[in-house]
C-alpha cells in the first residue's frame, strides 16, 4: 500500500507515530513562515505543515509548487495541532511533513472542491468525477452503500434468495415505453431493456424459488423530471404461499429496519388506507401524513353546502373542496391573493380561490359574502370543524382537477407552514386500487397496475360483469407522501390470467404471442404467489432529505435523459448501422 492511514483516521492517540497519507491537495494556505495543506481522501481531511527553518528549503518549494487537486504521497511525524479545529475529526492532530512524492498532478478544476461549491449543476454534471471528490455528494452515495448493505441483510436473514434476471428481453405493450436493442445476430428484431423483472420473477415463484429479491436496474423511455431517471434500481421482491397480509408484514418490516439503522428513526405499526379513503381525506393516493388539514368536501361525496345562492362558480363545479388552515385567519390580504394566484398557474389549473375565516369573537367572514349568508357559511365552518381563528381556503371545478389542486394546495401549505421536515417520518400503506381505469384516447380498460395484478378474492365474480368495479389485491407503501413501494399479489391461474387480459382488450392470439411463455408456465404448477418493488433511488432520498434522486446516483443523467460527462446518447457510426440493419 502507498499509505499507512487514511486522511480521516489519524488522532491525538497516533501522536509522533510516522505515517504516510495519500490524497488529493484541497487548499494551500502558505504565510510566508508557515505552510499548511489540507490533504484530502474519501475518508476525511488531514492538514500538512511545514516550517522555514525546519523544513529542508527544496521539500519547502516543492509543497509551494503543489496545486489545488494535485494527487500526492506525503510521509511525516503527526503532531499535536498548535490550534485545535473542533470541526474536523482530525483537527487536534497535523504532519509535520518530512517528504512529499507528486504522484500526479492537476490541471485547475472548473469548480471548487468543496463542500459550498461555486459550480452550477450543469457544470458539476460535466465533470462529475470531479464532484464526486465533495463530502456531500460522497456521503450520498455512502448512505446508498449502508442501505443497500442493511437491505441485503434483513431479507437474507428472512431465506430470501438473490437471484439476477435477464436485461436483454422481450418489448410488452403495457406500461411505460420500453427502450429497444437492435440485434445484430437476428436482423430487425430487436431486444427492450427491463422496466422491472416482473414475469421473471413469476416464472422464480413456478420454479419453486420461494422467496426472491434482487437490487436491480431497470430502465423507462419515459418523460423525465428531478424524481425520475430513464435508467432507475428497485429492490425487487416475490414471495410464494402468501397472502398479502403475509407482503405487509415482511416489507413494512423492512422499511422500520432501514429507518432504524440508517435515521435512528422509530415508527409506530404503519396505518393502513384504501384507495377511495385516501383519495378523499388527502386528494391524492400518496398522501403526506406528516400533518393534518384534511380535505373538507363542501360538495362532492354525498355533501353540498354550496348550491342555490346563484353563485356560478360553485353552482356548475362538480367539486368544491376545502383545506381547513389552524391559525390562519391572521392571513393578510397580500398572503391570501397570492395563494389565489399560486392556484392559478397552469401546472395546477384553477380559476380562483374563495377563503373564508372565523375571527377571533366567532364571527365569519369570506370572500364571498355577498353570496352567501352566515348560516350558509356556519354550514361550512361546520362541516370543517373550524375554531376561531382559522381558515378555510376552497378550490372548485370539475372532479379529477379539483382534487389534484387541492391536493397540490394543501401540500404547498405544508411546505410554507414548516410541516414536511425532512428529518421527520411518516408512512403508510395505500390498499385496494381498483384493477382497471378506463382509457379514453384508446376507448379500453388498462391495469392500474399491471396486467399481472390478482382482484381481491370476493371480486373475482366481477371481472366479466362490471370490471371497472373490481379492487385489485395489490398495495402500496408510501413514505413522507412519496410511492416509495408498489406491489400485489399475482394471478396464478392460467383461465384467470386469460380472463384479464380479455378485459384488457388482448385477444386469445395477442395474449398468447405476448405472453405464451408466463401462460404455459402457469399449466405446470405456479404456486400463489406475490411480490413488491420498492424504489431505491428514492428511498436514500428521502433517508438522505432530499426530493431529487439525482443526488444519490454515482452518474445520472440531467433532466433531458442525457449523460453530458460521456455525451451520451450519441450517434453510432455506418458500419454499426449496417450490422444492425438500421
Amino acid at each position: 500500500m502507498l499509505r499507512t492511514h487514511t486522511c480521516g483516521e489519524l488522532r491525538m492517540k497516533h501522536a509522533e507515530s510516522s505515517v504516510t497519507l495519500c490524497g488529493w491537495v484541497s487548499r494551500v494556505r502558505d504565510k510566508g513562515g508557515m505552510l499548511w495543506i489540507d490533504l484530502r481522501d474519501r475518508y476525511g481531511i488531514t492538514q500538512l505543515m511545514a516550517e522555514e527553518g525546519q523544513t529542508a528549503p527544496e521539500l519547502l518549494q516543492a509543497l509551494r509548487s503543489l496545486g489545488r487537486e494535485f494527487v500526492v504521497q506525503a510521509e511525516g511525524t503527526v503532531v499535536k495541532r498548535y490550534a485545535p479545529n473542533d470541526k474536523m475529526p482530525t483537527g487536534d492532530i497535523e504532519i509535520r511533513v518530512e517528504r512529499i512524492n507528486l504522484l500526479n498532478p492537476s490541471k485547475l478544476p472548473p469548480f471548487l472542491v468543496d463542500d459550498e461549491t461555486d459550480g452550477g449543476d450543469d457544470l458539476r454534471m460535466q465533470y462529475r468525477y470531479i464532484d464526486l471528490r465533495r463530502q456531500p455528494v460522497r456521503s450520498k452515495l455512502e448512505l446508498r452503500h449502508r442501505m443497500a448493505q442493511e437491505v441485503r441483510r434483513y431479507l437474507d436473514e428472512r431465506a430470501f434468495l438473490e437471484v439476477e434476471t435477464p436485461v436483454l428481453i422481450k418489448s410488452t405493450p403495457e406500461g411505460a415505453r420500453d427502450f429497444v436493442v437492435p440485434s445484430r445476430l437476428h436482423n430487425g428484431e430487436f431486444y427492450a431493456l427491463p422496466q422491472s423483472p416482473q414475469t421473471f420473477k413469476q416464472l422464480l415463484m413456478v420454479g419453486g424459488f420461494d422467496r426472491y429479491f434482487q437490487i436491480v436496474k431497470c430502465f423507462r423511455d419515459e418523460d423525465l423530471r428531478a424524481d425520475r431517471q430513464p435508467e432507475f434500481t428497485q429492490i425487487d421482491c416475490e414471495m410464494s404461499f402468501v397472502e398479502r397480509e403475509d407482503i405487509l408484514q415482511t416489507f413494512e418490516g423492512l422499511l422500520l429496519h432501514l429507518l432504524k439503522t440508517i435515521k435512528g428513526v422509530e415508527l409506530p405499526p404503519l396505518p393502513r388506507l384504501s384507495f377511495h379513503e385516501a383519495m378523499m381525506r388527502y386528494g391524492n393516493d400518496k398522501p403526506d401524513i406528516r400533518f393534518g388539514m384534511e380535505l373538507v368536501h363542501l360538495k362532492g361525496y354525498g355533501h353540498d353546502h354550496t348550491s342555490g345562492v346563484d353563485f356560478g362558480v360553485f353552482d356548475t363545479a362538480e367539486r368544491v373542496v376545502g383545506i381547513p388552515l389552524s391559525g390562519g385567519a391572521e392571513y393578510t390580504r397580500k398572503q391570501l391573493d397570492e395563494l389565489t394566484e399560486w392556484v392559478k398557474r397552469p401546472q395546477i389549473g384553477m380559476k380562483g380561490m374563495v377563503w373564508m375565516r372565523v375571527e377571533a369573537d366567532g364571527s365569519l367572514k369570506s370572500s364571498v359574502d355577498k353570496f352567501y349568508n352566515t348560516d350558509r357559511l356556519q354550514s361550512w365552518r361546520e362541516a370543517a370543524q373550524l375554531q376561531a381563528g382559522d381558515l378555510l381556503l376552497l378550490v372548485a371545478g370539475s372532479d379529477s382537477l379539483t382534487m389534484k389542486a387541492a391536493s397540490a394546495l394543501r401540500l404547498e401549505l405544508g411546505e410554507r407552514l414548516g410541516l414536511r421536515r425532512a428529518d421527520e417520518f411518516q408512512a403508510l400503506w395505500v390498499v385496494d386500487f381498483p384493477l382497471l381505469e378506463w382509457d379514453e384516447e384508446s376507448a379500453r380498460w388498462m391495469a392500474m397496475h399491471h396486467p399481472f395484478t390478482s382482484p381481491i378474492p370476493e371480486h373475482i365474480d366481477l371481472l366479466t360483469q362490471s370490471p371497472g368495479a373490481v379492487l385489485a389485491n395489490a398495495y402500496d407503501l408510501v413514505l413522507n407522501g412519496n410511492e416509495v413501494g408498489g406491489g400485489s399479489i399475482r394471478i396464478h391461474d392460467r383461465s384467470l390470467q386469460a380472463q384479464l387480459f380479455e378485459a384488457l382488450g388482448f385477444s386469445p392470439e395477442e395474449a398468447n404471442q405476448k405472453f405464451g411463455f408466463l401462460l404455459n408456465a402457469f399449466e405446470f404448477g405456479a404456486p400463489p404467489h406475490g411480490g413488491i418493488a420498492l424504489g431505491f433511488d428514492r428511498l436514500c432520498a428521502l433517508m438522505g432529505g432530499s426530493e431529487s434522486i439525482r443526488d444519490f446516483i454515482a452518474f445520472p443523467k440531467n433532466n433531458a435523459g442525457r449523460d453530458v460527462m460521456i455525451d451520451a446518447p450519441g450517434p453510432i457510426d455506418a458500419q454499426q448501422r449496417r450490422e444492425l440493419g438500421l
